[in-house]
């Protein structure tokens, strides 16, 4: 698998988890929370928390920063951006296949209805 498939499918398995989306929204939010602060906002542990952070951070779309004792983790607003637009860009790509399959399906029931046509025609 190349490095930028690699990338891809991580970022995927990422945002995959309604979890680690919600925890992306309180840090989009909040600005940059520690693992017990992001924990008392969601129904996990602060245990689960920090293994939610790890794999966002491996993702690279979040970065835990040491201030004193804590680790306080933010959104990466670059990585986040180039996500969003991979993201978008898969989104557009099905987009059209879909289409095509629309146009597709469409176009065989058109040329079912009108063969249904003509054999009742020449009854």
């Amino acid at each position: 698998m190349s490095p930028v498939a690699a990338e891809v499918d991580e970022l995927w398995s990422a945002v995959a988890d309604p979890t680690r989306r919600r925890l992306l929204d309180v840090l989009l939010d909040r600005g940059e929370a520690t693992a017990t602060m992001l924990a008392g906002e969601l129904p996990v542990s602060r245990q689960a928390v920090a293994k939610h952070l790890a794999v966002l951070n491996r993702a690279g779309l979040v970065e835990g920063r040491r201030r004193g004792r804590e680790v306080r983790h933010a959104i990466r607003p670059q990585r986040l951006a180039a996500a969003t637009r991979s993201l978008a860009q898969v989104a557009a790509e099905w987009d059209a296949r879909l289409s095509a399959i629309k146009r597709i399906a469409e176009s065989a029931a058109r040329e079912q209805r009108e063969e249904r046509q003509r054999q009742e025609g020449k009854r």
